[in-house]
Order: structure tokens, then C-alpha cells, then sequence
């Protein structure tokens, strides 16, 4: 295992870039199923519809690659709905610009904020503000600030959701097995954690639970997607199943036909 930390935002920032596209795209060979799941897991129209008026606008927090706008557009039905400023928020430009052009009506692009969430300046609230699958690299010693800001960022009587994988979920576990037989490294942020940090900013958090699995029998699959469950392209399968701790939880997930397994445990973390 490395002797030296290395930063597990700065690893993500530097993989959400042109030069990880193919890790990306690797990555969502198995990971389309998170979005498909969350688009299912409510009805988004009504929800929508409930907060529609002239002018009113929707917060993308972390917004990534913009898989989750892209599966309501794939999986529901929001024609009844207004026009909605699209807001995108991700400390990478590349991510704004690839969420961006996944945006189709209703949803129009508005700004576009290279920010981290704690860093996100005061502003008009939003009637939507939502982070799916989008805070594993936010710092844990930062969470207070960022749930404080997201909570600012959604005005009275809005929609705020933040959907996380929680520490029996496959990322979680995955990521600290990595980290105790790989590379050493800040740990990613649960769905506990975040839960903890809007209830201590004082919001009212309901929980909604999906469980869920992807797998895959083709190794080149599940090398590209676990690549990217860890940031790190140079760690191919072959050493990932050789290392302490990893090994072991990989050896887990397999099944007797050599097929890979894995567990999702995701909180919709209303508010």
C-alpha cells in the first residue's frame, strides 16, 4: 500500500476531465442502473409539476455527467411541464459542459457554476435543488458548510433530494477495502453522513431506501467500472484481486460462474 495520502477529491477532480472519458464511459456500463433506479424511485413529474411557475429554477449540485436529467427525460414523462432554468453546479468544467448537453426540455441550460458546493456563493434560492450520486468526494470534515449551503440554496416549501449510497453499499464498502489494501486515502462520504449533516444544519430529512444490483461477466466491464468506483486507472483487476482487503471483498461479490455481483444500498434523503 502507498506510504503517502492520496486526496480523494483531487483524484476525482482529476478524473472528471476529457482525459477520464474512457473511464467514464466504462464506469457507466453498470452505473446507467443507478439513474434508472432513482428515476423510478418517485413520481418525478408530480413532484416537478407541484413547484412549476414562470420562472422558476432547478440546482444540479455535483452535476457530473448529467445521467440523472438524462434518465427522467429517458424514463418519465415531464412534457406537462414549463421550462425550468437548469442550473449547473460541479467544481469541473468538464462535468458542466457534458451535463449540459444532456439537458433537453424541460430543462433549459441556465448558469453554469465551476464551484464546489461549499463554496457556493448566497444567491435566489431555487424551487429544486438535487444531488444524486454526486457527494462521495466531498470531504467529510467540509460536510456542515456544504449541507449549509444546500439547504440555503433551496427556498421555502421546495424540493431538495440527495441521493447517496449508504456505507453497506457497494461504493462505500468498495472504497474502503481500496483504501486498506491499495492506497491510502480520505474516505468517501456515506449517506449517514450526509443525513447526519442536514439534520445538525437543521433541516427535516425524510429517508427512502432503494436496494438494488449490478453485475457483469466480462472482466474488461468490471475492471473499467471499478477503476472508476476508485478514481484510479493505474490499479488493473488482476491487482485489485491480488491486494489485502480488496481481494477479499472482490472474492465476495463473484458468484460460482466467476460473475461479479454488486450491492447497492442507495437513501433518498428527502428534505
Amino acid at each position: 500500500m502507498s506510504e503517502t495520502a492520496a486526496d480523494t477529491a483531487q483524484r476525482s477532480l482529476e478524473h472528471w476531465s476529457e482525459a477520464g472519458r474512457a473511464e467514464m464511459e466504462a464506469f457507466y456500463a453498470l452505473a446507467t442502473e443507478d439513474y434508472r433506479q432513482l428515476a423510478a424511485a418517485a413520481d418525478w413529474p408530480a413532484l416537478l409539476g407541484a413547484q412549476a411557475r414562470d420562472g422558476w429554477r432547478l440546482l444540479d449540485v455535483a452535476c457530473g455527467s448529467g445521467k440523472f436529467p438524462a434518465a427522467l427525460l429517458r424514463h418519465t414523462d415531464l412534457s406537462a411541464l414549463p421550462p425550468v432554468q437548469y442550473d449547473l453546479l460541479d467544481p469541473s468544467d468538464f462535468s458542466v459542459r457534458e451535463a449540459k448537453a444532456q439537458l433537453r426540455p424541460p430543462f433549459v441550460p441556465g448558469a453554469e457554476l465551476v464551484v464546489t458546493l461549499q463554496d457556493l456563493p448566497p444567491g435566489d434560492p431555487y424551487e429544486v435543488v438535487w444531488a444524486t450520486h454526486a457527494l462521495y468526494a466531498l470531504p467529510p470534515a467540509e460536510l456542515p458548510a456544504a449541507a449549509e449551503r444546500l439547504l440555503a440554496a433551496r427556498r421555502e416549501g421546495g424540493v431538495g433530494v440527495v441521493a447517496q449510497a449508504t456505507a453497506r453499499s457497494h461504493y462505500l464498502a468498495f472504497y474502503d477495502a481500496y483504501r486498506a489494501g491499495v492506497r491510502d486515502a480520505t474516505p468517501y462520504t456515506s449517506a449517514e453522513q450526509v443525513r447526519d449533516a442536514l439534520r445538525g444544519a437543521g433541516a427535516d430529512v425524510r429517508e427512502q431506501l432503494l436496494t438494488y444490483t449490478t453485475g457483469t461477466a466480462d472482466r474488461a466491464v468490471a475492471e473499467g467500472f471499478l477503476q472508476r468506483c476508485a478514481f484510479d486507472d493505474s490499479v488493473g483487476l488482476d491487482a485489485m484481486e491480488a491486494a489485502p482487503a480488496l481481494g477479499d471483498y472482490l472474492a465476495g461479490c463473484r458468484d460460482d460462474a466467476g460473475a461479479w455481483t454488486f450491492s447497492h444500498e442507495v437513501a433518498l434523503l428527502w428534505f
